[in-house]
């Protein structure tokens, strides 16, 4: 009995272990310029791309490379953008409502006119990011994130200084 409970249990675990890392198809048609809301880009690389005006809303983007990437006007409500690298991406425009941030490296990315309505921004770095004109953003919000002299942050919002 005792080997059949730790069987079932093992089997259990193994069923609830995590879903395919990736869909290289769907990661290859984002890159193309497509949309893909909903789209599972787990570590995907966005790197150097140039994408404006598609969907990604809902996608599973936690980890991907967006480092100097021109992704702009683009809507990533609701995203999983959980340690993307952005770094000197230009995001402008873009809707990162509801989106989850956290500990996303934005180091010298673009963000103007960017919407964070309600994105989750704890560990989120903003060294060097121009933002002073994104909108959707509280003081609540970018005291969970880090900046640093360089980063232009809204009026009336202050980042603490990244360690």
């Amino acid at each position: 009995m005792r080997h059949t409970t730790l069987a079932f249990a093992a089997m259990l675990a193994f069923a609830a272990g995590p879903a395919v890392a990736q869909n290289p198809v769907q990661i290859e048609h984002a890159k193309a310029g497509a949309s893909c809301p909903r789209c599972n880009l787990f570590q995907a690389d966005f790197s150097n791309v140039q994408i404006k005006g598609r969907s990604f809303a809902g996608a599973r983007l936690r980890q991907a490379d967006m480092s100097t990437a021109e992704i702009t006007h683009t809507d990533f409500a609701g995203s999983d953008l959980r340690d993307v690298n952005a770094y000197g991406a230009v995001l402008g425009g873009s809707n990162f409502a509801g989106a989850n941030l956290v500990n996303a490296s934005l180091v010298g990315t673009y963000l103007q006119g960017a919407n964070f309505r309600g994105a989750h921004l704890a560990g989120a770095n903003f060294s060097g990011a121009e933002m002073d004109r994104a909108v959707g953003l509280t003081q609540a919000q970018v005291a969970e994130a880090c900046g640093d002299a360089a980063t232009t942050a809204p009026p009336g919002l202050r980042l603490p200084a990244c360690r």
